[in-house]
C-alpha cells in the first residue's frame, strides 16, 4: 500500500475452517495480503488453534515479502525458543518476523494450563519475557535474574541478522499493557474508540501505536451495509456466549468494547460493534462508503496511529477495498496536517 502507515491483515483460524481447506485458505489470504501491499499478517494463538509458527512457515513459503506477525504467549514457550524461531526464519528464509506479545488470552485457556497469574502480574511476566527475547536477538550473551525467568550465559544460535530484527507489538488496552509497551519501547496495540474521542494531543501519545479493526466498505454506503449484514447476521447463541465470556474475563479490552457497544447501540453507525456482540469477531468494524470510512481512518492517522491490523478477510475484495480507503485516508490526513 506504500502509505506512510503499516497495514497488517489476519490469517484464518484453524478452528473456523475444515482441515481439508485450511492449508489453501491460509495461502490464499497470505497472497491476497501481499498483493494488496500489506506489511504483514497476524497469526493467532490459543488453546483451540494449530501452532502459529507452523502457520507462519506456511505463509513464508508461499509469499515473497509478507511478514508473519506471530502471537506469542509466555505459557506456551520459553523465551529462548521464541528467539530461536525468529532467528531461524531470518537465517533460513531471509524474512523478517513480527511478534505480537500476548500477556493474557482467554481465561479458560490459562486455567486449563494451571496459570492463575493475576492480570497486572502477567504484564510483569511479559516484560521479563520480552526483554530476554530482544536481548538474545541483539546477539548478546545474557545473564538475567527476574521474578519469573532466569537465564545464565545464554547466547543466541543461530546469530540474528540485525537487518531483520523483529518488530514487536503488545496489547495497550489496559494501563498495565500501555506502561509495559512503553517501558520496552515496542508498539502498543489497542482496540480503538470512535475517532472523535481522540483529541488534538493524541498524536504524540500514539506515535508508536496501532489499532485492531475490521473494515467493510464499498463506493456506495448502502451496498457496504448490505455486505456487512450478510457477513455478520444476528446470532442469539453468539450473543449468549459473549455475555458469558464477559462474566469470566479479566480482559480490559473486552470490557471496554462491551461498554462502548452499549453506548453505540446496534444501528447502522460507521463505528460498528455488532459482530463483537455476536461473538463473531473481537474488534470494532468501520462500515460505510469509501468516503466515510476513509474520513474515519484519516482521523485515526491524524491522532498518531501508524499501525493497523485488519480482521480476517472474507474475500480478496476486502483487502482491495481496504487499500482504496487507506490511500484516501493517508492523503486526507496529510492535507489536514498541512492546514494545521
Amino acid at each position: 500500500m506504500q502509505l506512510g502507515v503499516d497495514v497488517f491483515s489476519t490469517a484464518p483460524q484453524s478452528a473456523d475452517v475444515p482441515a481439508a481447506r485450511y492449508f489453501q485458505n491460509v495461502v490464499d489470504v497470505a497472497r491476497w495480503s501481499e498483493d494488496a501491499g500489506c506489511r504483514g499478517i497476524l497469526v493467532y494463538t490459543d488453546n483451540r488453534l494449530v501452532d502459529p509458527w507452523l502457520v507462519a512457515q506456511l505463509i513464508v513459503e508461499n509469499t515473497r515479502t509478507l511478514c508473519p506477525l506471530v502471537a506469542v504467549q509466555p505459557v506456551y514457550m520459553h523465551p529462548y525458543a521464541v528467539a530461536t524461531m525468529v532467528a531461524s526464519f531470518a537465517y533460513i528464509h531471509g524474512r523478517r518476523v513480527y511478534l505480537n506479545m500476548v500477556a493474557g488470552g482467554f481465561k479458560n485457556d490459562l486455567v486449563a494450563l494451571s496459570d492463575d497469574t493475576p492480570h497486572d502480574q502477567r504484564y510483569e511476566r511479559i516484560h521479563e519475557y520480552t526483554t530476554i527475547i530482544l536481548e538474545l536477538l541483539r546477539n548478546k550473551t545474557l545473564n538475567f535474574k527476574g521474578k519469573f525467568y532466569q537465564v545464565h550465559s545464554l547466547k543466541m544460535a543461530p546469530p540474528m541478522s540485525q537487518e531483520l530484527f523483529p518488530g514487536v507489538f503488545m496489547s495497550g488496552s489496559s494501563d498495565a499493557g500501555m506502561v509495559t509497551a512503553r517501558a520496552l519501547g515496542v508498539t502498543a496495540v489497542e482496540y480503538p474508540k470512535p475517532s472523535e474521542e481522540y483529541g488534538e494531543t493524541s498524536a504524540a501519545e500514539h506515535g508508536n501505536s496501532g489499532i485492531r479493526i475490521g473494515i467493510v466498505t464499498e463506493a456506495d454506503k448502502e451496498e457496504a451495509w448490505a455486505v456487512a449484514r450478510r457477513r455478520f447476521p444476528s446470532d442469539p447463541k453468539g450473543q449468549l456466549t459473549h455475555k458469558v465470556a464477559m462474566k469470566v474475563s479479566d480482559s480490559h479490552w473486552h470490557k471496554q468494547l462491551s461498554d462502548l457497544g452499549r453506548e453505540t447501540g446496534d444501528g447502522e453507525s460507521l463505528y460498528w460493534l455488532w459482530p463483537f456482540k455476536n461473538y463473531q469477531t473481537f474488534c470494532p468494524y468501520l462500515v460505510g462508503s469509501h468516503e466515510d470510512v476513509s474520513n474515519e481512518l484519516a482521523r485515526y492517522i491524524h491522532a498518531g496511529f501508524q499501525n493497523f491490523i485488519l480482521d480476517i478477510p472474507a474475500a480478496e475484495r476486502d483487502l482491495h477495498s481496504s487499500g482504496i480507503v487507506f490511500r484516501m485516508a493517508v492523503d486526507k490526513a496529510a492535507a489536514s496536517r498541512e492546514k494545521g
